[in-house]
């Protein structure tokens, strides 16, 4: 069900020529263990003023928009969330356009998916997007992924520490926590 999303957001995006990287839990079921994700989270290479972009995708996939006022809602948010109606799963078109996220969409990675190749975040930038969310369920999914994949430790830790240094936030220290857990062991 979410297989033929996938591939029929990947044709669309690719057509109307929108750089794109399925990140959250799509991403994770392809990198870590398997879990229930209601959404597909697609970061695209595009910021909220062109935002007409991305709207003649979704209406080309008959996707239902969920949000009454869009371009104001975009403008502070930057995500378009939108409504599969024939498989139920939300998706959420994230648009950014920062040095990180520039590097991330070239790194993504192609993955077949019926025939057809759909671009992944890389392993590493999906366990940096969940580190930065932060969420119990965004930790359990890098231990996952720490588990199944062998990652660029370096590179995730490069990034943490730039995030927080300009966010505050002390995301490298988050990072450590996790691998620190799986090492001892732990059991989340």
């Amino acid at each position: 069900m979410s297989k033929n999303l996938l591939t029929r957001l990947a044709r669309a995006l690719d057509e109307a020529r929108i750089p794109y990287m399925i990140i959250g839990g799509q991403a994770v079921l392809l990198y870590g263990e398997p879990r229930l994700t209601r959404d597909v989270d697609i970061t695209i290479g595009l910021t909220p003023q062109e935002i007409s972009r991305v709207l003649q995708v979704v209406r080309r996939m008959a996707l239902r928009l969920l949000v009454q006022n869009v371009e104001d809602f975009v403008h502070r948010t930057w995500v378009l969330p939108a409504l599969d109606e024939t498989t139920g799963l939300r998706v959420d078109f994230i648009f950014s356009w920062t040095p990180y996220e520039q590097g991330a969409l070239e790194r993504a990675r192609e993955v077949e998916v019926e025939g057809y190749p759909v671009r992944f975040a890389s392993p590493e930038d999906v366990v940096i997007h969940k580190v930065l969310a932060g969420r119990p369920r965004d930790l359990e999914d890098v231990r996952s992924i720490l588990r199944k994949q062998k990652l660029d430790v370096d590179y995730i830790r490069n990034w943490l520490q730039q995030f927080t240094a300009t966010l505050e936030t002390d995301y490298a220290a988050r990072f450590e926590n996790v691998l620190r857990s799986l090492e001892e062991g732990e059991v989340p």
